[in-house]
């Protein structure tokens, strides 16, 4: 088992790349949900996941419907500003799928609005609107990492 980061239609393509770092260094399973807005052979992709492209497992889906249809049985998170909840209330479990929308709209408020016991957020002050995707998506799949203990990390 795995942690999974989903990105829905993200937009940045350094963004993405981070997360893949991210997820080399941790093995978590990268999801990416079309449309994206980049060509994922973007020299910026490519560059800011360095050279731990091979380590990372990644897949595409057309839609999140289309993914949540493959993995029925996951337990699906949705960071958004928005939620009351904060991540670290969860306890999270090996497998769990950690939801991202993309860098200027978040989530849709219609999947947040069908999940609100499953929204969570990040704690930070009025000065700013949100966290910088890749930064968000590190601290949550490391605190997901310190309750299972970091398997299989040394």
């Amino acid at each position: 088992m795995a942690l999974h980061i989903v990105l829905v239609e993200p937009e940045i393509p350094a963004n993405t790349g981070n997360i893949a770092r991210t997820c080399a260094a941790t093995g978590a399973h990268l999801h990416l949900v079309r449309p994206l807005g980049f060509n994922t052979d973007d020299k910026t992709l490519k560059r800011a996941g360095l050279d731990y492209w091979y380590a990372v497992h990644i897949e595409y889906h057309d839609s999140f419907e289309e993914l949540q249809a493959q993995y029925p049985e996951g337990r699906y998170f949705y960071a958004s500003t928005k939620s009351v909840k904060r991540y670290s209330d969860i306890s999270f479990q090996d497998g769990d799928f950690l939801v991202f929308g993309k860098e200027t709209k978040g989530l849709p408020p219609e999947l947040l609005a069908a999940n609100p016991d499953h929204c969570i957020r990040m704690p930070m002050s009025d000065k700013v609107r949100s966290l910088n995707l890749s930064n968000s998506a590190a601290i949550i799949v490391y605190e997901a990492l310190r309750q299972l203990d970091f398997p299989n990390m040394e």
